[in-house]
């Protein structure tokens, strides 16, 4: 009960936080990130253990899947050069980097200073976007990062198997290197195969609740199976969230696709408390193990990681953009307006915060690896130290590069909005009734609107006069149930439409958990 009654409590605490890092201006997973640590001081805070295959499964499936299901195909092309050097080259440079430390200084075997490197390589992008989205950043940097976040947790992983295997027994190049191209190229069509499957299935149930069920039943169904057939559980899961991602939308319900965003919101959101939590548990377990000069070492070798782990991706950002910006003097000038800036690079590099796979990756360390104590210590480090300093101080950077707001997004919105909107009113040409008349008026004013894109402006204001008529709406239908004239199925039923129009014109999207 004692590990049941300190969740709940940091449930809680989670929530405070979040409103807190709003007035603050700060990303959410800096502040949980302290309080993660704060549990290693609690008295009397449990000592738990978790199986590393459980831990995987249950922590990474859905943040990746979430985090997978949002990705921009069209952005992934557009951005492939800057994201391979990134989710690849980046990963494999600062895992060397830390590896070479970690050999050095701590001592580790290579397969476990290599391990270590792997661990603490991929950054998280989703605390860096809790602050990009209130300052118009360009939208080539958000992007790039939201795939970075996603592609770089397949490198890291498929490096971090594989130096836990060496460490933990011998293993052959020769054959190691044919099972990885085999499992790959199988993880790709299997995690095809697979959406497809699931998409046969969503599409019969009509119920809310149980599909929702579904989706995380097949969630970890695909990640179980990818694991138990030997291929890349990241991977499958990746390509499977991807493959529903670009067909389900359509299939679904408007009902069903809302409740199911609530309910991945709300779960990702508890996993990341759990994680956290797990997190300062296994901190004050491993400082208690510590003991006299080992653990100032420890610490020592902790806080370097940190430094390494920092200013590797620094290096690595401004290193690339460089050599880019090099390249591209003989490029035409269309290509030149759209390569990367330093002010640019600056930002990519600084949004470097490790989280939840860092966290899970270390816990998930089998017991009697070589080196685990200091290994998942540094893991931390690394965590908490990314997200309170970076996370602490990326609104201050943002402010100093002063970017020009971008408003690439709200042209697409404006420039789709024309078109779904004509096509609309092409339905309805043939309707001649009243009702249809009215319909096709307000369709014709939200296209005159949105006709204009660089009339941000007045796209604004009319959301905002329909939000203000929405609470009008709002106030009426309370106070018809408050004097009994209608009755609460009534009210539940309109309180629904009015919902609708309210999300409808609402420009904020979903909310992002830290994941990958």
């Amino acid at each position: 009960m004692a590990l049941f009654e300190l969740t709940l409590v940091l449930l809680l605490i989670a929530v405070a936080l979040t409103a807190l890092s709003r007035r603050l201006e700060v990303p959410y997973p800096s502040l949980l990130a302290l309080a993660g640590v704060g549990i290693a001081f609690v008295p009397g805070a449990p000592t738990i253990e978790i199986d590393p295959e459980l831990a995987l499964a249950l922590f990474i499936a859905p943040v990746l899947l979430d985090a997978a299901y949002d990705t921009s195909l069209r952005d992934l092309k557009r951005y492939r050069l800057s994201l391979a050097l990134l989710a690849l080259g980046a990963v494999v440079f600062t895992t060397v980097v830390v590896a070479f430390v970690g050999w050095k200084m701590a001592g580790l075997p290579i397969a476990a200073a290599i391990a270590l490197g792997a661990i603490v390589a991929p950054p998280d992008a989703v605390a860096a976007s809790a602050v990009l989205s209130q300052f118009k950043v360009p939208h080539r940097i958000t992007a790039i990062l939201q795939g970075e976040s996603l592609l770089n947790d397949a490198t890291a992983l498929l490096i971090y198997r594989i130096t836990v295997t060496a460490a933990l027994g011998p293993i052959l190049l020769s054959s190691a290197v044919p099972t990885i191209l085999l499992s790959t190229i199988g993880s790709l069509a299997a995690g095809y195969l697979l959406g497809r499957f699931s998409l046969l299935t969503l599409t019969r149930i009509e119920d809310a609740a149980s599909s929702t069920v579904v989706q995380f039943a097949g969630t970890f169904g695909v990640w179980i199976l990818a694991d138990r057939l030997g291929l890349s559980a990241i991977i499958t899961i990746v390509v499977y969230a991807m493959t529903i991602a670009r067909t389900a939308p359509r299939l679904m319900s408007a009902r069903r696709r809302v409740s199911t965003y609530s309910v991945w919101e709300s779960a990702v959101f508890v996993l990341n408390v759990l994680a956290f939590v797990l997190m300062g548990l296994q901190a004050r377990s491993i400082v208690g193990r510590l003991s006299g000069e080992g653990q100032g070492e420890a610490f020592l070798f902790a806080a370097t990681v940190l430094a390494v782990v920092i200013v590797a991706r620094l290096v690595w950002v401004a290193s690339y953009v460089a050599i880019i910006r090099w390249l591209a003097r003989f490029d035409g000038e269309d290509k030149r307006r759209d390569m990367p800036t330093f002010g640019g690079a600056v930002l990519v590099g600084w949004c470097g915060m490790r989280g939840l796979v860092t966290l899970v990756v270390a816990i998930a360390l089998p017991a009697g690896f070589p080196g685990r104590d200091p290994i998942v210590l540094a893991a931390f480090a690394v965590v908490l130290g990314t997200l309170v300093l970076q996370g602490m101080t990326l609104k201050p950077l943002l402010r100093l590069l002063n970017f020009d707001p971008d408003r690439t997004v709200d042209h697409e919105v404006a420039q789709a909005r024309v078109v779904i909107m004509e096509a609309a009113l092409k339905v309805l040409s043939g309707k001649t009734s009243s009702a249809a008349s009215a319909v096709r008026e307000q369709y014709t004013a939200q296209r005159t609107i949105a006709e204009n894109p660089e009339n941000a402006q007045a796209a604004t204001e009319y959301d905002r006069l329909r939000l203000y008529a929405i609470n009008g709406q709002r106030d009426a239908l309370e106070e018809l149930r408050r004097n009994g004239t209608i009755g609460d199925e009534a009210y539940h039923r309109l309180e629904e439409e009015i919902d609708w129009s309210e999300l409808a014109a609402s420009p904020a999207g979903r909310f992002q958990p830290l994941t990958t």
